[in-house]
């Protein structure tokens, strides 16, 4: 059984006792999260879709961590007038082990 869940406005595909890394959310670590916003669900016979959502179906996640993910590096140059520009960012994000697919 999996489903697929709207997280933070990107799309997970989640099972049970799965980790998953995802944008950074509020909470401490080894509180429990909700996620309802589930745009598919795949059961034993046939899945359902939502239109947009996938009424009562709920998906219960336990938070890992918080971390941050590896530096993207920006480089910009312009030919033949000296200019360079280099610069980083790193995104935080969460870690997530999924506990639970409830329909």
């Amino acid at each position: 059984m999996y489903a697929i869940v709207d997280i933070a406005g990107q799309q997970f595909k989640v099972a049970k006792s799965e980790t998953i890394t995802a944008p950074k959310m509020d909470g401490e670590v080894g509180a429990r999260v909700e996620f309802d916003k589930v745009l598919f669900l795949s059961g034993d016979e046939e899945g359902k879709v939502g239109a947009p959502y996938v009424e009562g179906a709920k998906v219960q996640a336990t938070i890992l961590e918080h971390s941050q993910a590896k530096k993207v590096v920006i480089f910009k140059k312009k030919r033949r007038k000296g200019y360079e520009v280099l610069r980083g960012h790193r995104q935080q994000q969460t870690k997530v082990k999924i506990d639970e697919i409830v329909m």
